[in-house]
């Protein structure tokens, strides 16, 4: 199994700027499917920029109507069906993605949840499928439908939890993960309301006791502070390995052994294609001039 980083940063910002890529991430390999999460900005450009293709996917999971995490899912929804020329997949969230709620949703359209298996999730709501398990987790934020998720596949267990302010049930919805994602916007005890602070990630770590823990989801505040430093920080206080995500990382899971997986950076495809002679040279204004003179020059000649 393999998680892959399109994107680890998050928050209106952030995104505006892409101070980090807003692309969500993937999780390959899960009993044998592919599934795309949170698939914000960027995420169709990343996949071919890091080296997954996007219509090898076979679930799509988007926690709630903001930008920064369904932007893409159109796109990749006509990925995953070719087209919307076969009915595959199952596209998974909170009931906004699916329904108008208040002022919130529908974050995608009638015709793109036409060729789809649709799951609206709610905490607690467990939903039982070839290959895999997901149960819907709490989340306090701004849209209020939006969920979290655990996925289980052989009794191994992967929970993120989606944007969302610490509260003292959250801890529960994540028991017995073996790996714990967290969107954790801010660093030290800098929260605010509806998102999760670098203490905030040190206290739901040290009672659902993961064996690899990963931070995602960063603002500027975060960035600023250095991500790694802050996972440092989580891992000595809490003693569960815990990675800040980056852009283009992907993460090798060792399922019986977590805390062993493995990180490596994915080669950036984009950064090849670019050749000087692509580019067009800052001379090209001057070099017209030059043309212009010389044809004024045959001119002059020539009268």
């Amino acid at each position: 199994m393999k998680l892959t980083f399109l994107g680890s940063g998050g928050g209106r910002f952030a995104t505006i700027s892409q101070k980090r890529m807003t692309g969500g991430f993937r999780i390959d390999d899960f009993g044998g499917k592919n599934y795309q999460i949170d698939p914000g900005p960027g995420a169709l450009v990343r996949s071919y920029q890091f080296g997954v293709n996007p219509t090898k996917i076979d679930g799509i999971f988007i926690s709630h109507s903001h930008t920064d995490h369904y932007n893409d899912a159109e796109i990749l929804i006509e990925a995953m069906t070719r087209g919307m020329t076969k009915n595959n997949g199952i596209i998974m969230g909170g009931k906004t993605i699916f329904e108008n709620y208040q002022r919130w949703g529908p974050a995608i359209s009638n015709y793109h949840k036409s060729n789809s298996k649709n799951l609206i999730l709610t905490p607690g709501k467990i939903a039982r499928f070839p290959g895999f398990t997901i149960k819907g987790t709490a989340t306090r934020h701004g849209d209020p439908t939006g969920v979290g998720f655990q996925m289980e596949n052989n009794g191994f267990k992967i929970s993120y939890t989606a944007d969302t302010e610490y509260f003292d049930e959250l801890p529960k919805h994540h028991k017995n993960a073996d790996i714990l994602i967290g969107s954790v916007l801010r660093p030290g005890e800098r929260s605010i309301r509806g998102h999760m602070c670098t203490s905030n990630f040190i206290d739901i770590v040290e009672q659902v006791k993961p064996s690899l823990a990963i931070m995602t989801h960063f603002g500027f505040k975060m960035i600023a502070a250095n991500p790694v430093e802050e996972a440092i920080r989580v891992s000595k206080k809490t003693g569960v390995r815990t990675l800040a995500a980056f852009d283009g990382m992907r993460v090798d899971i060792n399922e019986k052994y977590p805390e062993r997986s493995k990180m490596i950076r994915l080669k950036d495809r984009f950064a090849n294609r670019l050749k000087q002679e692509e580019v067009y040279s800052l001379n090209f204004k001057s070099k017209s001039n030059k043309n212009r003179n010389n044809k004024k020059n045959n001119y002059d000649k020539s009268n």
